[in-house]
Parts: C-alpha cells; sequence; structure tokens
C-alpha cells in the first residue's frame, strides 16, 4: 500500500511536535514541581488494588481521556499520550498515514477499572488520534473487579493510598457489608488506623452486651455507631469547609483523636458533636492551623513522633 507522500511529510512533522510538547510539559513539571505525568502501570495497579476477577464487555468506544495506563509500555506515552522516546518515531508515523487511508482502524484493547482504562493493544492508535483531535476510540473491554475505584487524576501517590484502602477493605469486608460506604484519605498511614478503631470498639460493645461480638458484626457497628455519625456531624457543622483539600475521613480521625485528648484533658467523655466543634474552633485557623499542618508533614513524610494535635491515640469510640 502507498501513502501520499505529503502526508508522510506531515507524519514526521506532527510527531516532531508532539515531541516538542513532551519536552516543554517536562520543563513545565520541573518549575512547577508536579510529579511527570507518566502512565500508570497496569501491573503496579493491578497488584496494588487487590483484583478479585474479571469479566469482559465487549466493543464500545471509550473517552481516550480516561485512558491513564499501559500494559508493559507505560514508559513510552506519557499521560497526555505523546510520545516520550524518539525510537517509536517510525512506527508512529505509519499509524499516522493509516489514519488518513481508507481503511480506518481495528478496535484497541484495553483494561478498565474503576472509571479508567489501560491500553493492552494499540497504544500508537491511541496517541495518534489524541493528536489528529479525537476524544473516543473503539476498544475491546475486559473490565477488572476492585473494590477501589480510580479516576483519570489518579497518579502513584494516589495510587499508595488506593493500596492501603484496598488492604482495609479486604481485611474488615466493609465494601460488602456496607456498600455504599466511602472512605478516602489524604495522608499515608491512616487506614491502617481503622482497623484498631474497629478493634478497640469490638471490646467494648462485647463488654457492655456481655458475648462474644463477631467480627463483620463489629465492622458493621463500628461503621453505623462510629464512622457514620462522625461524618454526619462534620456535614451538619459544615466543617469541611474550614479545611480545603481535605477529606470527611481526615476529619473523622482528627476528631476521634482529639476528643480522646479532650476526654483526657476534662476527665469526662465528650459528646461527638461537641469535640467537632471544639476542634474546627482549634484547628481552622490561627496557631492550631499551624500545628495540624505540621502533623500533616510529619504523617506525609512517614516520622513517628508524637503530634501535638491529639496529645494520645484514639480510643475508637
Amino acid at each position: 500500500m502507498t501513502f501520499d507522500p505529503s502526508v508522510r511529510y506531515k507524519a514526521d512533522e506532527a510527531f516532531s511536535q508532539a515531541r516538542r510538547r513532551v519536552f516543554f510539559r517536562r520543563i513545565l513539571s520541573f518549575f512547577s514541581r508536579h510529579p511527570p505525568d507518566h502512565l500508570l502501570s497496569f501491573e503496579r495497579v493491578r497488584d496494588k488494588l487487590r483484583i478479585r476477577g474479571q469479566h469482559y464487555i465487549g466493543l464500545q468506544d471509550i473517552p481516550i481521556d480516561k485512558i491513564v495506563g499501559s500494559v508493559g509500555r507505560y514508559q513510552e506515552f506519557n499521560r497526555a499520550f505523546l510520545p516520550m522516546q524518539e525510537f517509536i518515531r517510525e512506527r508512529w508515523k505509519r499509524v499516522y498515514e493509516a489514519a488518513h487511508g481508507l481503511a480506518g482502524f481495528p478496535a484497541i484493547d484495553v483494561y478498565k477499572i474503576g472509571g479508567v482504562y489501560f491500553v493492552r493493544d494499540g497504544h500508537h492508535r491511541v496517541s495518534v488520534l489524541k493528536e489528529l483531535g479525537a476524544t473516543t476510540v473503539e476498544a475491546t473491554v475486559t473490565e477488572l473487579d476492585t473494590p477501589v475505584s480510580l479516576s483519570p487524576d489518579t497518579d502513584d501517590v494516589d495510587l499508595d493510598l488506593k493500596e492501603e484502602y484496598a488492604i482495609l477493605l479486604q481485611a474488615t469486608g466493609l465494601d460488602s457489608l456496607r456498600p455504599d460506604q466511602q472512605i478516602e484519605f489524604t495522608l499515608p498511614r491512616q487506614y491502617r488506623k481503622l482497623h484498631g478503631h474497629i478493634a478497640v470498639h469490638r471490646h467494648f460493645v462485647g463488654l457492655s452486651e456481655q458475648r462474644e461480638i463477631c467480627y463483620p458484626e463489629a465492622v458493621a457497628r463500628w461503621y453505623d455507631q462510629v464512622y457514620s455519625p462522625t461524618v454526619q456531624v462534620i456535614r451538619d457543622e459544615e466543617i469541611l469547609d474550614h479545611f480545603p483539600g481535605r477529606t470527611e475521613a481526615d476529619l473523622y480521625l482528627w476528631i476521634i483523636e482529639h476528643r480522646y485528648y479532650l476526654g483526657e484533658r476534662y476527665g469526662q467523655d465528650v459528646p461527638l458533636g461537641l469535640a467537632a466543634a471544639e476542634f474546627s474552633r482549634e484547628f481552622s485557623k490561627g496557631p492550631g492551623k499551624k500545628r495540624l499542618e505540621a502533623e500533616m508533614k510529619r504523617a506525609k513524610e512517614g516520622s513517628n513522633e508524637p503530634a501535638e494535635l491529639s496529645k494520645g491515640e484514639p480510643d475508637g469510640e
């Protein structure tokens, strides 16, 4: 099959322009200190999210901007599917030329995880179509079953948090017991604290009712009697508005820890609503806000030093 020489020239020029955009995106990333916008590795995502199975969906049009990763070739293209490597120029150009022919493209092959896609076959087709302004591509789709969803803006840092979330769900079965649950943290190592909250809640409920509480019951009752009421207070009092960039789960942990601290300080149980209001008042501005920011910085850096936020460990109640 022969192609118009002018199309071959356009293909070469289009690839060169795409490579220049990669360079400028790298420069911008360096000066803005944003992480590189590379594709996610499917293999890494699969291992972290505790995939439970898969099923074939079939042929459908999918949004190109929801393709975020690759099976085995994530180093050859960035998140915008611009070519990262010079050695793929000739193949990219052939695909570009084919896009201007009459035969068209065969469908690409992808995995779907949550709301995003990972290319198994067809990386160059996606790159060329995006370069030509296409917003969708025909794909055969196989969906992987996982309790943790991904979004188009998920990066490696988010992926580590998703892994911790998947471990929590696998250990507790919370997603089966309460399918509508959605617990999202913005800091590492927070999900493991919820294991302790559940264990302590199970212990005290068992003492109160003088019987052995099975673990699934303990998980469900912790969610219904501890987590959900705290989140409801956060919503009712609009506390999250004072902590931009944080989540209800972040505030849940901080409020529970602060409630424990207040109980130790005053020698009596502090109502949840009062603890939430006190937390919002003390840590939404001024010196308290600075201490909270320092605590978040320590959490990100993995410090084990005690924080000034709570003066103690949460009791889960």
